[in-house]
């Protein structure tokens, strides 16, 4: 019988990629994703699945304080861009971890490992919810503090962007812009400032001049010359251009 797998991660293209992966497997049957993890609460608490594919880094919750919130844990596979957190290794038998880009070895591994769990009926361990409070505690004193919104002056007035609105960042002329809902708002940082600022698993650097939230990429095509375009979601099919000596990043933070 397939493994019946859950799906959390507050990027879509992440998730949308580890859904693919495993669909790829045939080893399992995905029975829901989320991008909010609230949402995730609710369904896993009413429907709880065999394996649980859960993001570690999410707004306002984190995988940790996710399954705190369960009345039981599934088991967990954690995936996760920092490698710090794969040094703890998860010892509990019933929690694996995979790092971003999720490669398709590395899946079928844990598959793997899941499988031969369920196979000799191993239970959750008794320590797991006092694991899942100490990485916590850890993951609250050493994430970064990154701003959720942006200031622009115009005139005698300033607007405050939320920086989940906003598309992309461009320089032009001397000047930096914020663009949200197809509007250009002017701001006081260089894009180089910006690349420091922001919080970098949600805005990538494509090109000297431009800075795109790749929460709002839709697609991405081949250009002559090894660039790539991308094209936003934006209702307005706006297409930005990725350097060539940007794209082999670019390709490796969205895993394709």
């Amino acid at each position: 019988m397939k493994l019946r797998a859950y799906l959390v991660d507050d990027e879509p293209l992440a998730l949308e990629r580890l859904h693919r992966l495993l669909e790829r497997t045939q080893r399992v049957n995905v029975v829901g994703t989320a991008v909010e993890p609230e949402e995730a609460v609710k369904a896993l608490t009413l429907d709880p699945p065999d394996v649980c594919f859960l993001d570690i880094h999410m707004p306002r919750l984190s995988g940790f304080e996710l399954l705190a919130r369960l009345p039981s844990q599934p088991a967990v596979v954690f995936t996760t861009a920092y490698d710090r957190y794969a040094l703890q290794a998860f010892a509990v038998n019933t929690v694996d971890y995979l790092l971003k880009p999720v490669t398709s070895e590395c899946l079928e591994r844990s598959l793997t490992k899941l499988e031969r769990l369920r196979s000799v009926g191993v239970a959750a361990q008794p320590d797991l919810q006092s694991t899942i409070m100490q990485l916590t505690r850890s993951l609250r004193e050493s994430t970064p503090e990154y701003p959720e919104r942006m200031a622009s002056r115009l005139g005698d007035r300033i607007w405050f962007l939320e920086l989940h609105r906003v598309t992309h960042f461009y320089a032009e002329d001397k000047l930096t812009h914020a663009v949200c809902e197809g509007k250009p708002y002017c701001l006081d940082h260089t894009i180089a400032e910006l690349e420091r600022t922001l919080n970098p698993r949600k805005f990538l650097r494509i090109h000297r001049s431009t800075i795109v939230n790749v929460a709002w990429i839709r697609e991405v095509a081949l250009l002559p010359g090894g660039s790539l375009s991308v094209r936003l979601k934006d209702g307005r099919d706006t297409e930005l251009t990725v350097a060539r000596d940007r794209a082999g990043e670019f390709r490796r933070r969205l895993g394709y």
